[in-house]
């Protein structure tokens, strides 16, 4: 496609999280940070939360691989499990092979040895879960009975919750409030900031072996930002677009034109684009209904 024209080693912006490119944004740093702060003080439960396409799964893949050879990591990517499935799932992360008729109690006092049998090794486990927004309730309250595993200085299992805004709502719920009462550490991961997306497509275009000139012209950076909210799996769809229209003129800089054009063909940005301008738009008129409210009272 247009890795040659560019002098590009790999395409740049691709959304299948990979560690390589990951950019230590402000907020993304500080996201990592959390993570592992809490993760060294034997924390139980720790949540992160974020819009869809924020880069939640990339920070998780990122945590674990920054993770040191102490910790014993367990990921779930699709936790929308009945909590027999999930613990079953916790097993085989653990490299244990319950019996298929094993019943609940065996499989939690099963998991318990293990976990004891790796704390005496000096190791320390910790469970990520992925979209933990799409969990039942049931299987959320199953994961706050894991967390009673302990020894009398700390916890056996720690876990980690990554999940879209929904997830608050959830554990607001009254029946897992013991859950909610149990996550120490939380953080909220938002969109990258017009400045930070200039160091974003910089850092990505780095990664992939690009040694050239200005890729993405300051009209194109602030189309671009405008078009995606700064959401990263946005921004990379449009980056990919607009550099593949970019090549088919064979120009070597983006233009802003080239990222309305990219734009008009993403349906995800166009609904963004008219959001955020709806939401601004509503902002404006609540701001002049309160001024009138209060110039008339």
């Amino acid at each position: 496609m247009y890795r040659k024209h560019f002098g590009l080693r790999e395409l740049p912006f691709g959304i299948t999280p990979d560690t390589s490119y990951f950019f230590a944004a402000p907020a993304s740093q500080e996201a990592l940070n959390t993570l592992l702060v809490a993760a060294n003080n034997g924390e139980g439960f720790i949540k992160i939360t974020g819009e869809v396409g924020t880069g939640k799964t990339l920070l998780c893949r990122k945590f674990m691989a920054t993770l040191g050879s102490d910790f014993v990591t367990a990921y779930i990517p699709n936790p929308m499990l009945e909590p027999r499935t999930l613990m079953l799932a916790l097993a085989e992360e653990l490299a244990l092979t319950p019996e298929k008729d094993i019943d609940q109690h065996q499989l939690l006092k099963s998991i318990n040895h293990r976990l004891l049998v790796l704390a005496r090794e000096g190791k320390r486990v910790l469970l990520c879960l992925d979209e933990a927004q799409a969990m039942p309730l049931d299987t959320l309250e199953a994961l706050r009975l894991l967390t009673n595993l302990e020894t009398e200085k700390r916890k056996l299992l720690q876990i980690v919750l990554f999940g879209q805004p929904e997830l608050n709502r959830k554990l607001q719920l009254e029946s897992i409030r013991q859950l909610a009462q149990r996550i120490t550490f939380h953080y909220h991961l938002g969109p990258l900031s017009r400045d930070d997306l200039e160091f974003y497509l910089s850092h990505r275009l780095l990664v992939a072996g690009y040694a050239g000139n200005r890729l993405f012209g300051r009209d194109a950076v602030k189309a671009l930002h405008a078009a995606s909210g700064g959401v990263p799996r946005l921004v990379n769809i449009l980056a990919h677009k607009t550099l593949m229209l970019a090549y088919g003129e064979g120009r070597q800089q983006v233009q802003a034109r080239h990222v309305r054009a990219a734009t008009r063909d993403t349906v995800s940005a166009r609904l963004g684009f008219g959001y955020r301008n709806a939401a601004a738009a509503l902002i404006g008129l609540a701001t002049g209904a309160a001024f009138l409210w209060v110039y008339f009272i």
